[in-house]
């Protein structure tokens, strides 16, 4: 392009490339629907590997493939709490005797501010 052509452009706003003679990469269409009753199509890549969920465009819930089956729940483990944690590092006795020792060190501050 000449120089004129540039004036008053934002050069790397706009690419001045067009899409003739080239070829897109292969696609497939691929139909998903959500438990609302929406159904839409997603275009992916002829090679790429297919989800088996797709959000949905109109309501956001989790879209199931048409010709597909439901996928398969991952188990999953439950979550720890503070007392498996405790438990981890700590017997039952162990607890019990920093439980006396604690409340014997509360007793006495009572007796001393009583």
């Amino acid at each position: 392009m000449g120089e004129r052509a540039l004036r008053g452009t934002r050069l790397g706003a706009t690419s001045y490339e067009n899409d003739r003679n080239t070829d897109l990469a292969p696609r497939q269409e691929v139909s998903y629907t959500c438990p609302k009753g929406h159904r839409f199509d997603v275009p992916l890549a002829a090679e790429a590997e297919i989800p088996a969920t797709w959000e949905c465009r109109s309501c956001g819930a989790v879209g199931v493939r048409v010709d597909g089956e439901l996928p398969q729940a991952k188990k999953m483990k439950p979550p720890r709490t503070h007392w498996d944690m405790l438990l981890e590092r700590r017997t039952i006795e162990d607890l019990e005797e920093v439980l006396n020792e604690r409340l014997a060190i509360l007793r006495a501050q009572r007796r001393k501010s009583a």
